[in-house]
C-alpha cells in the first residue's frame, strides 16, 4: 500500500480515557462499579509498537508454522503471560498446546484410464493422500455435487463404499432459478469450493469412498498452479492435523481433457451413475510430523468461572521467500497478536485491583491459521475449556493498517459476523462501540455475497462451525499482504490503539454482563 500521511496522528478520536458512564443497557450489563476505561487506557500506542517492532522483526523470520522463527514467537508470547503473572490454560502449567501437524510432500506418479495416459501433476493433482498408494477401479460412480444436507442430498439410495467417485462443482437449483439448499437466490457454501471442498470431502470419508475425484475446468489450472507452488517451495508440500485416524482414502483434480476420457458429458447424468472406466493411479508422498503449538492463557472468572470468552490471534505468518526475503507479517497478524498481549495486560490489571471479568477470559494465540486454520481447528477439536461453556470468541486478524481500496474515515474496522448466530451480541458490540470508542464499524464483508468469504477464512470460522457467536475484527488486504512489505514501519499504531481498545470493551461487556449471550440464529449456510 502506498503510504498515506496525515496531519494530526495524535487523534482525538481515539477511545477516550477521560470517558466515563455509568449507564447500562439491556445488552450491556456491566459491573456497575468498575469502570473499564481506566483498563482500556493502559493499552497504548507505544507499547503496541514496542512488542510489534520485536514480535515482526527479521529475528522471528517470518513465524512459519513449526519453523525456528515461530519457536522465537512461542517463547516472547509464553515470557510475556509470564511476567503479567497471567497462568496458562492448561491444568499442568503449560502455555502450549501442542498442536500434532503432519506435512505431506505433492503425491506424484502416474495414472490411466482405459490404457490412456495422463501424468500427475498435469492431468490430475492429488492433493490428499496416503504416503504410497495405488488403486484400480473399473467403475466409477458419479456422485453429483457431492452434497449430503437434510435439503439436499446426491447420496440418496447410493452406496459408495470402497468406490471412486466423481463429483462436480456447484449446487443444484430449482425450476425456478433458486437455490435449493437456500431456497433464496443466495447460494449456499456449496457454490464456493474453497469453502466446501473440506465438507464435500468429509461426506465422501464418512460414506466411506476411497477416492474422490473433482472435475471442475474452470478451476483446474488454479489448482495445478497451487500444487506447484506447494511442491516447490520452502516447506516443500501440504500441512495438516495429523488425526492419527489412518485415512486411507485420496482425493484429486482432474483436467478437462482427463474428463473427456471418464465421460465427455455429465450434465445431464444422475447422481449415482456407474460409468464404465478401467482406472489405475500410483503415486508416493512423503509424510513428516511438524513440531508446533497454541499458546493459551487465561484469567479466571470471579463469579462465573466455568464460563468462557476468548479472544484470538494468530501467531504464524508465512516464513521466508525462495530469494530468502523475510516475510515479517506485521499486520498479518502481528498486529493481532500484539494487540491480544495488551488486551490480556488490561484485564490483568483489573483483577489485581479487585475488579476481575464475572467470566473467565481465554487468551488464544493459533498457529498455523496460514496453513488451513489448524491450530483454531485444534482447539475446538480438543478444546482445553469445553466448549458448550464458551460464550464467545473474539477474532482479531490484521488490524493495523488501512484498507487503500476503502473510501471514507479512516478511523473504521470492517466487523464480520456479529450477527450471524447471535442478535445480542451484535446490538451490544454496536453500543459498546458507541459508549467508548466511536470507531466506524463497517459491514461491506458481512454481507453473504462477498465474494472474498473472509467470514470463512480465520480462525474465529471454526468456533462458528461449533455454534459458539463470533466477531472478527479485521482492517482488510493491502498491497503488503503476504508479502516483504508487512513490515512494523507501516502500522498506524493510533489505530492499532482504538481497534485494540473496541476488543477490551468488547471482551468485558460480555465477559461481565448477568446472563451468558443467547444464541438465537441457526448457522449460516455458507
Amino acid at each position: 500500500m502506498k503510504k498515506l500521511v496525515y496531519l494530526a496522528l495524535s487523534l482525538v478520536f481515539a477511545c477516550n480515557s477521560s470517558q466515563k458512564t455509568t449507564t447500562t443497557t439491556a445488552s450491556t450489563q456491566s459491573k456497575a462499579d468498575f469502570d473499564p476505561v481506566p483498563y482500556a487506557s493502559t493499552i497504548t500506542q507505544e507499547e503496541l509498537k514496542d512488542h510489534l517492532y520485536t514480535y515482526a522483526s527479521d529475528e522471528f523470520e517470518g513465524r512459519e508454522t513449526g519453523k525456528p522463527g515461530q519457536k522465537k514467537a512461542v517463547e516472547y508470547l509464553k515470557k510475556h503471560y509470564e511476567a503479567l503473572g497471567i497462568p496458562a490454560a492448561q491444568s499442568n502449567g503449560d502455555y502450549f498446546q501442542k498442536v500434532p501437524l503432519i506435512l505431506s510432500t505433492m503425491p506424484e506418479g502416474t495414472t490411466s484410464i482405459s490404457g490412456q495416459q495422463f501424468q500427475i501433476g498435469k492431468d490430475l493433482v492429488v492433493l490428499q493422500a496416503p504416503a504410497k498408494k495405488e488403486y484400480a477401479a473399473d467403475e466409477l460412480i458419479y456422485a453429483g455435487y457431492g452434497i449430503d444436507t437434510p435439503e439436499y442430498s446426491d447420496f440418496k439410495d447410493i452406496d459408495v463404499k470402497d468406490k471412486i467417485i466423481v463429483v462436480s462443482i456447484g449446487e443444484p437449483k430449482n425450476d425456478d432459478g433458486t437455490y435449493t439448499i437456500s431456497g433464496t437466490d443466495t447460494p449456499s457454501k456449496w457454490s464456493d469450493l474453497r469453502i466446501s471442498l473440506p465438507d464435500r470431502l468429509d461426506i465422501a470419508d464418512k460414506k466411506g469412498a476411497k477416492g474422490v475425484l473433482i472435475l471442475d475446468g474452470s478451476l483446474f489450472n488454479m489448482v495445478l498452479q497451487q500444487y506447484n507452488f506447494m511442491k516447490n517451495r520452502s516447506a516443500g508440500g501440504n500441512m495438516q492435523l495429523d488425526t492419527e485416524e489412518g485415512n486411507d482414502s485420496f482425493f484429486a483434480f482432474i483436467s478437462p481433457k482427463m474428463g473427456e476420457a471418464i465421460k465427455s458429458d455429465l450434465t445431464n447424468t444422475k447422481s449415482g451413475t456407474a460409468i464404465k472406466a478401467d482406472f489405475k493411479v500410483n503415486f508416493t508422498s512423503e509424510t513428516k510430523h511438524v513440531d508446533s503449538e497454541n499458546v493459551v492463557a487465561y484469567i479466571k472468572g470471579s463469579e462465573k468461572p466455568d464460563e468462557y470468552v476468548v479472544i484470538s490471534s494468530h501467531l504464524d505468518h508465512i516464513g521466508v521467500n525462495e530469494d530468502g526475503q523475510i516475510n515479517n507479517g506485521a499486520d498479518d497478524d502481528g498486529s493481532g497478536t500484539v494487540a491480544l498481549l495488551e488486551i490480556a495486560q488490561a484485564f490483568k490489571k483489573a483483577a489485581d485491583e479487585g475488579n476481575g471479568p464475572k467470566r473467565s477470559i481465554v487468551f488464544l494465540h493459533v498457529t498455523g491459521e496460514e496453513k488451513g486454520l489448524l491450530g483454531s481447528d485444534y482447539y475446538t477439536r480438543k478444546p482445553i475449556f469445553p466448549l458448550e461453556n464458551t460464550v464467545a470468541d473474539l477474532n482479531i486478524d490484521m488490524i493495523g493498517r488501512i484498507d487503500p481500496k476503502r473510501t471514507g474515515d479512516r478511523n473504521y474496522i470492517y466487523l464480520i459476523g456479529s450477527d450471524k448466530l447471535s442478535t445480542e451480541l451484535h446490538e451490544l458490540s454496536e453500543e459498546v462501540n458507541k459508549k467508548y470508542c466511536n470507531v466506524e464499524l463497517d459491514y461491506t464483508y458481512n454481507d453473504d455475497n462477498d465474494p472474498n468469504r473472509f467470514y470463512y477464512r480465520s480462525d474465529h470460522y471454526n468456533f462458528a462451525k461449533n455454534n459458539i457467536p463470533v466477531i472478527f475484527y479485521f482492517n482488510g488486504t493491502h498491497d503488503d499482504y503476504h508479502q516483504p512489505g508487512d513490515t512494523p514501519d507501516k502500522i498506524n499504531y493510533d489505530l492499532l490503539e482504538n481497534r485494540a481498545r473496541l476488543v477490551f470493551h468488547t471482551a468485558w461487556e460480555v465477559a461481565n454482563r448477568d446472563k451468558r449471550l443467547v444464541v438465537d440464529k441457526a448457522m449460516p449456510q455458507e
